[in-house]
């Protein structure tokens, strides 16, 4: 049933694809993967069972690494509005749009990994894969395929094409507020960043929810980066929201003391590595005082962070002040329409506050001292964009193509 060049045949092999050259796939009636073409691992690719929580999602089984991925877009018949998601959820195309008869091609990176690592030699301490929490075992963070998912209530996709790639890569270290959030409507920066960068780079988000400091390197996740990362790439930093409870004694870090020196080792790490640092400071909650101005729960966290960022020469992303910044410009009222769970959590974003801090994470790499950053803005896409957190986008009219707006037949 599959009409596919004979580089192709790899992926009929119950093992994963590795082709020298482009994997290419043609949708629709009249192409070579049809609407009934549904997962297989045998054959490595397919469309995934229909979830309520995703647009429709179509799998390859590859090995981890980093791809570029490219898409036609359009339908002979009708014009189409089409969003691009990968793996779990992270924005990588935003709303490509075609007149009936018109069809565009778009490109991006896409970053795939699994747990395992390198095993240590005989009798030396380690582990042999990141300790992963049982949510993520679900998610397709950290499985053996590349999962794109199709959104957009005229979404329609002709062809996409598939191939392994050497760019530098961002790697992401944080919490909740970074990582990819598997569940609709919620959402964190770190899943929306891909969307604004030029298809040269990778944008490798290792975040997860309720890490710190201390146990992002006890569960090996520091490891993990540290077993990919490359001379010239970049590591992303950002704890604090955790590190900060003292009620979790494990975990605590004082923001004076062993947080700064939890944050220089990460730091050390990577330039050990030839990477190159850059610290984030935590987004604010949603707390307003009477004022109409936000409280700060960070206590002196924010501001170790930038200690730090100034005594090892760090480039700093000052989210803390930013946010604080786009929530007071919104309102206490019209704030909560940035956050999760119909606004009742005051620390998690949804869509539309994910997108404005990824926008704000943006800002601050464009504003950074581009020695400091080896120049990392030169890879932000064309239409990146200039970001004023006091002048938001209104949360009213910003349509970022969701579940809701899904399309369960996307090919032409």
């Amino acid at each position: 049933m599959i009409r596919v060049a004979p580089l192709m045949a790899a992926v009929l092999l119950p093992t994963y694809v590795l082709a020298a050259s482009p994997l290419h796939f043609d949708f629709g009636s009249a192409g070579n993967v049809t609407a009934e073409t549904t997962y297989d691992d045998a054959r490595g690719y397919g469309f995934e069972p229909a979830r309520s929580d995703s647009g429709q999602r179509f799998s390859v089984k590859l090995p981890e690494g980093t791809y570029r991925v490219s898409i036609r877009f359009g339908d002979p018949k009708s014009d189409s509005v089409t969003t691009i998601r990968a793996e779990t959820r992270r924005l990588m195309l935003e709303r490509v749009v075609t007149a009936r008869g018109k069809f565009a091609t778009r490109e991006f990176v896409v970053n795939v990994r699994i747990p395992a690592l390198p095993p240590p030699p005989l009798n030396a301490p380690g582990g042999s894969a990141v300790r992963l929490k049982p949510a993520e075992l679900t998610t397709t963070s950290w499985d053996d395929r590349l999962t794109l998912e199709f959104l957009g209530g005229r979404a329609r996709v002709a062809a996409l094409t598939i191939e392994p790639v050497t760019v530098p890569t961002i790697y992401l270290a944080g919490d909740s507020t970074v990582t990819d959030q598997a569940v609709e409507p919620s959402a964190s920066w770190g899943q929306m960043l891909t969307r604004f960068f030029a298809p040269d780079v990778a944008i490798a988000n290792h975040a997860e929810s309720g890490e710190t400091l201390k146990s992002f390197l006890a569960e090996l996740r520091l490891d993990k980066i540290l077993s990919t990362i490359r001379p010239g790439d970049w590591l992303l930093i950002q704890f604090g929201h955790n590190d900060q409870k003292a009620q979790w004694p494990q975990t605590y870090v004082e923001a004076a003391t062993t947080y700064r020196d939890y944050l220089r080792t990460y730091i050390a790490e990577a330039r050990r590595h030839g990477a190159i640092p850059v610290l984030v400071t935590s987004p604010e909650r949603r707390n307003f005082d009477a004022q109409g101005h936000i409280s700060n729960s960070h206590g002196d966290y924010p501001e170790a962070v930038r200690a730090v960022a100034r005594e090892e020469n760090v480039a700093l992303i000052d989210l803390w002040s930013m946010s604080k910044t786009f929530y007071e410009a919104l309102g206490e009222e019209r704030a909560a329409l940035a956050f999760a769970d119909g606004g009742r959590d005051r620390t998690h974003h949804n869509n539309y506050g994910a997108y404005e801090l990824a926008r704000m994470v943006v800002a601050g790499i464009q504003a950074a001292d581009p020695r400091l950053t080896a120049n990392l803005a030169r890879h932000l896409a064309a239409d990146a964009g200039q970001f004023d957190p006091a002048h938001p986008d209104d949360p009213t009219t910003l349509h970022l193509d969701s579940t809701r707006g899904r399309s369960s037949q996307p090919l032409n």
